[in-house]
């Protein structure tokens, strides 16, 4: 049965999650792990995060709930789920938390764990048995994949006329911890045999993509086509980790392979990072991670993308490891901050993400006017224009903070010097000692000396590229325009450079609503001081604006 209503399309170098017809962005939150486990949870949090601007929420689907009894299935909680969604206007992507959750198997049922000579456990190195069910077990995964095609089925008829469900998260953060790979028996004899033809097959006609750590581990082995895992890729935890990676993904294809023949909607794996210096084993090992993203390919082709869990600093770099050619954005979980907003516009702005999902969003504030609430409800209105450019490489995002706080911009003949807006002295708070919060947002070329800036705390100033050499010149001016000093160094410093070229100068900033179909509706034209005298264009901190900006030349 094909009820979906969801899909995904390739739209220029973007990938685009398509939802009844229409791109759609994911302006999503992830409810915490036991707050859809009771009918009253799910009723009292979907409404509150329909308050909260979200147009979709990832839910957790509990297989112990679902199937307390083995073979007797209960689906009130998923019944409820969709009944709310519906009624407070929001898509669901559901989580199936089935044989491994965060690495373990706590929402395997109990008749499940107490049978562990039936359902057997994976085991460390020094033969510990872990509460993690073996992916090398036949009967594993046929009670697992049971209780998922079960439910999928019921999800298939009972949202067949409302495309409700847009997604499905296949397990959580799967991966090995404690140690790089399962050492049971069964496990054993595996990893002594020959690396599967198609994981060298892969290897050899992705190898100008490889990701780097996989390309330099198979290449200091002498890059071999046939052998043992040890044999293709050394003797150490690394290939550990590749040979649990291949296993792992092996069984989440054929719980893919289900979903595709019963609710074909898109369908993803979420990661936990591998950060902190930690070595496989102490990051949940052989997870969905861009380092092992080949193996997972090879692996499991069913799965439309890898995504990553985000919660350590460094938010730029962990999100740029998965925007990749062959690998769109998506984000399921991130620590929930008010400055959430500004981080969803600097991803759909800068990567072409298809989604952000905060974790816990339901301990969030719904009250109106707060950072989370504006900057969602900002981003719902601007979806038609993001999504109408995303993929056409004339979008850039912005995030700064305290230490990063400028970039610079180069298109065409144009050089965009972009900053957080507490660069600026005029705001006491820039100043006050405290921390700055995070600035951020989008920048879109509509045309030739046609822009939209869009955001919250961001400053953004326009120049041709002639007037770089007069830089100095420029540096010897305060903000207010008048010379720092009275020292004449500003006019010696213009005096000894005969200025050649064009400049680029405001022509007009608009604060504007954008409306349904992509265009335009004029709120109020920012000239004088909003526009520094048509030095820069800036949204200040605390106040989230769509700015039209058009620029004209002159000499």
């Amino acid at each position: 049965m094909h009820a979906q209503k969801s899909d995904l399309r390739v739209h220029g170098d973007a990938v685009q999650l398509v939802v009844e017809g229409k791109p759609f962005l994911v302006l999503g939150g992830e409810l915490g792990n036991s707050s859809a486990a009771c009918a009253q949870d799910i009723e009292a949090n979907f409404a509150k995060l329909h308050r909260m601007g979200l147009n979709t929420v990832l839910v957790p689907a509990y297989w112990d709930l679902l199937e307390p009894v083995e073979g007797q299935f209960d689906f009130t909680l998923t019944d409820k789920v969709l009944e709310e969604a519906r009624k407070h206007d929001l898509k669901v992507v559901f989580l199936w938390f089935g044989a491994w959750k965060n690495s373990m198997s706590c929402y395997a049922p109990l008749w499940f764990k107490q049978d562990y000579k039936k359902y057997p456990r994976a085991y460390t190195r020094d033969g510990k048995p872990l509460e993690i069910a073996s992916a090398f077990s036949e009967n594993v995964f046929k009670a697992d994949s049971r209780a998922f095609r079960t439910w999928l089925d019921h999800i298939a008829e009972a949202d067949k006329d409302h495309g409700t469900v847009i997604m499905i998260q296949i397990e959580n953060e799967i991966g090995m911890l404690e140690d790089a790979r399962d050492h049971s028996k069964e496990a054993d004899r595996h990893f002594k045999s020959h690396v599967p033809e198609e994981l060298i097959s892969h290897l050899k006609s992705h190898k100008a993509g490889l990701h780097p750590v996989m390309a330099g581990k198979w290449a200091s082995n002498g890059m071999k086509t046939k052998g043992t895992w040890t044999e293709i890729f050394g003797d150490d935890i690394y290939t550990d980790e590749i040979f649990m990676a291949w296993h792992y993904a092996m069984y989440v294809e054929r719980m893919a392979q289900i979903a595709r023949s019963i609710y074909d909607v898109p369908l993803y794996v979420n990661a936990a990072m591998n950060s902190r210096g930690r070595r496989p084993g102490e990051y949940p090992s052989a997870g969905p991670l861009a380092h092992l993203k080949d193996v997972w390919h090879a692996a499991a082709p069913s799965i439309d993308f890898l995504s990553p869990d985000l919660y350590d600093n460094g938010f730029k770099d962990w999100v740029a490891k998965y925007d990749l050619e062959d690998n769109p954005l998506f984000i399921p979980e991130t620590k929930h901050m008010q400055n959430n907003g500004v981080r969803a516009f600097y991803v759909f702005g800068e990567h072409d993400a298809m989604g952000i999902s905060p974790f816990a969003i339901e301990d969030g504030s719904a009250e109106q006017g707060t950072p989370f609430v504006e900057g969602y409800e900002k981003l719902r209105e601007m979806m038609p224009l993001i999504t109408a450019w995303q993929g056409k490489d004339a979008m850039w995002g912005l995030l700064f903070d305290q230490e990063d706080k400028e970039r610079i911009i180069v298109d065409g003949d144009l050089t965009l010097t972009c900053r957080h807006n507490f660069t600026l002295p005029w705001d006491p708070r820039a100043t006050d000692g405290s921390v700055w919060p995070e600035g951020g947002g989008m920048i879109i070329r509509l045309a030739e000396d046609e822009y939209v800036v869009a955001g919250n705390g961001i400053v953004v100033e326009f120049a041709k590229t002639s007037e770089k050499a007069h830089a100095e010149a420029v540096k010897a001016l305060g903000e207010d325009g008048f010379a720092a000093s009275g020292t004449g160094s500003s006019a010696e410093t213009v005096a000894q450079t005969k200025w050649k070229g064009p400049r680029c100068g405001l022509g007009s900033v608009d604060e504007v609503k954008v409306l349904p179909d992509g265009s335009f509706e004029y709120v109020r034209r920012l000239n004088g001081d909003q526009d520094h005298q048509g030095r820069h264009v800036r949204i200040s901190v605390g106040d989230y604006k769509v700015l039209h900006v058009k620029l004209y030349e002159y000499q």
